[in-house]
């Protein structure tokens, strides 16, 4: 989505939002690993490298791996620092080199938009987490995902998905679009998906996690309206985090909430002004992350937990 200043041929954030989004998070703070030096700064070499360095835990079929059971809760991992030593523990290599599969950290397609995010915070490119569904991943469904949105000054905004950037990953998936282009009619942030399906032009059971009972509909489209929010004011919670408006029950959510909802996704769908982003945020208890949080963890058990909100 374009944005910005125009001067000349490029185009500039605001001072402001260049700064927040170039600046790291809890979540995207890489550490101090040596390995970080030797970083390209292209955009899509860094996306190259992000997947190399991680698998899906449900895409090892596609690839030809038998994912071990005991390696399946790696998504558990909130900070980049934490999926970092992981991957320096299980291989000395540099972080653009060739990997086995065994050598990957085994997450979720918010693992591979946070570290594509780090990354190009580390080396120089303001970037932002987005929350939302993907129509390119499971044919005629869509799919819960997230990805990535980096500043191109050239254009603005682009959504970049790092878990397509390989051959082997565009033949499997089937894409014909460049990922680090994903096009914004195949990849609906949360607020798009909530407008679409409130104004009646999209089906709610056709989004959330495919083959999953019970993981789809507008409570499930409500929740990722709640967590892009939280992603774009630098708070990228795990998939599975629940807190505020996205725990209640449908049936006991009230018009100011789904009004509320409403504001929410329409400038999300915009994605921003930055100013309105981080006011939402911020003055409303419902929206932002608590300190302690539930999370129903990636095996699907229950647990409260701390959270740096």
């Amino acid at each position: 989505m374009p944005g910005g200043a125009a001067r000349g041929d490029r185009l500039e954030l605001a001072a402001e939002e260049g700064d927040f989004y170039l600046t790291h998070s809890a979540f995207s703070e890489p550490g101090d690993l040596h390995s970080l030096r030797w970083l390209p700064s292209d955009p899509s070499e860094l996306a190259v490298a992000v997947r190399g360095l991680l698998l899906h835990r449900r895409e090892g079929d596609l690839f030809g791996y038998h994912m071990l059971e005991d390696r399946r809760n790696e998504a558990e991992a909130r900070y980049v620092a934490d999926i970092l030593r992981v991957l320096d523990s299980r291989c000395a290599k540099a972080l653009t080199a060739q990997r086995s599969p065994s050598d990957r950290f085994f997450g979720t397609g918010r693992d591979f938009a946070l570290l594509l995010c780090a990354f190009l915070r580390h080396t120089g490119t303001p970037a932002r987490v987005r929350c939302g569904y993907a129509s390119y991943l499971t044919p005629g469904f869509h799919e819960d995902h997230w990805i990535t949105e980096y500043w191109d000054s050239d254009f603005g905004w682009r959504l970049a998905d790092a878990q397509l950037a390989s051959p082997e990953a565009m033949a499997a998936y089937r894409i014909s679009f460049d990922p680090m282009r994903v096009p914004r009619d195949d990849f609906l942030v949360g607020g798009e998906a909530w407008q679409a399906c409130r104004l009646g032009f999209r089906c709610p059971e056709t989004f959330g996690v495919s083959g999953s009972a019970g993981s789809t509909g507008m409570r499930m489209i409500r929740a990722s309206v709640v967590r892009d929010l939280a992603a774009l004011n630098k708070v990228e919670a795990l998939p599975w985090d629940s807190w505020g408006i996205a725990q209640t029950a449908e049936e006991d959510l009230v018009d100011a909430e789904r009004e509320l909802l409403d504001i929410i996704a329409r400038v999300e769908s915009r994605g921003g002004p930055h100013a309105d982003l981080r006011c939402l945020y911020l003055e409303h208890p419902g929206l932002r992350v608590p300190t302690t949080i539930l999370s129903d963890t990636a095996d699907g058990g229950g647990q409260r937990g701390k959270h740096p909100s």
